[in-house]
């Protein structure tokens, strides 16, 4: 990555020396043009008794005139250092602002669980809120989104919203539950199982019976992102998710919640798969913007400040 911004550095340098220079050419096209086509006027002519030297005033004329041209590139080029800073600066307090919104949400997934409201509605402004429910899992109408991989928490709290893979690969088990204190049904993303647990038979020891108490984080429901492929659900492969679609074949509210790791049953899913999808690569801007505001900043003064 460090790379990668030093060769961009350095090709912003190169188009602003590559300005310069025709910037200058055209200064001095426009120069001779006018010299070469503009009419001119007699060496010499007489005045109340004195010869006037009209080659001399059109020289000074011209001189002031390219002078005036140089000072307005001298300070429109100025804009380029000006404009890094300003994007610079504006990267620094959406640092601040992005470092401020992780810290909440550190807080929210790591906050005492509270009941779960019944209300779908209600959940709008819960999504990452811990919350405990109680009742029992349906494990005939089980639901898979793949391929998913596995999540570490630490890493991706570190790594928020970068695109990285462990290289294993598997699903989400999406698993109806029946809350016995609502008297309704929700949707438990019990966790991450490999390719070769997903079907149900493969993990039978995990496949928790009776009632259980789950502690999970609210999520809500996603649109589908460029290139992600539409989810199949005749075939029961799902690859975002659809809380109206998942409800409609489950028969469930649409309420979503993703088991936390202390759920993990020997033998089945491991849960803690909260995936924060929270970009923060503000540094790295900043970095960039004050990188090249330097650069400019100083080609600018070798150019037209430095004797």
């Amino acid at each position: 990555m460090f790379l990668f911004r030093m060769a961009s550095l350095k090709s912003v340098l190169a188009v602003s020396t590559r300005m310069l220079s025709t910037l200058k050419k055209q200064t001095n096209v426009i120069y001779t043009k006018r010299t070469l086509f503009l009419p001119r006027p007699p060496l010499f002519s007489r005045a109340n008794g004195k010869f006037i030297h009209f080659q001399r005033q059109s020289s000074s004329t011209a001189e002031k005139a390219e002078k005036g041209e140089e000072t307005f590139l001298k300070w429109f080029l100025l804009l380029i250092p000006a404009t890094t800073f300003g994007l610079g600066t504006w990267q620094v307090k959406r640092r601040q602002w992005k470092l401020q919104l992780i810290d909440d949400l550190t807080r929210l997934t790591n906050a005492e669980p509270i009941p779960l409201p019944s209300d779908p509605l209600a959940l709008n402004s819960l999504e990452y809120r811990r919350v405990r429910v109680r009742g029992r899992f349906d494990h005939s109408q089980e639901l898979y989104v793949m391929p998913r991989s596995p999540v570490d928490p630490e890493k991706e709290a570190r790594e928020a919203g970068r695109l990285s893979s462990s290289g294993e690969t598997g699903a989400n088990v999406i698993t109806p539950f029946h809350c016995t204190d609502l008297g309704i049904t929700i949707l438990v993303n019990r966790g991450y199982v490999p390719r070769q647990k997903i079907r149900p038979e493969t993990r039978m020891k995990g496949q928790v019976e009776g009632e259980v108490e789950v502690v999970g984080v609210v999520r809500l429901t996603e649109t589908r992102k460029p290139f992600v492929p539409n989810n199949d659900v005749q075939r029961n492969w799902w690859h975002y998710r659809d809380l109206e679609a998942m409800s409609r074949i489950t028969g469930a509210e649409p309420i979503f919640i993703d088991a936390g790791f202390e759920s993990t049953i020997p033998g089945g899913p491991i849960g803690g798969q909260t995936r924060v999808t929270l970009r923060n690569e503000h540094m790295q801007y900043i970095i960039t913007w004050y990188g090249l505001c330097a650069a400019t900043s100083y080609m600018w003064y070798a150019k037209f400040m430095k004797i």
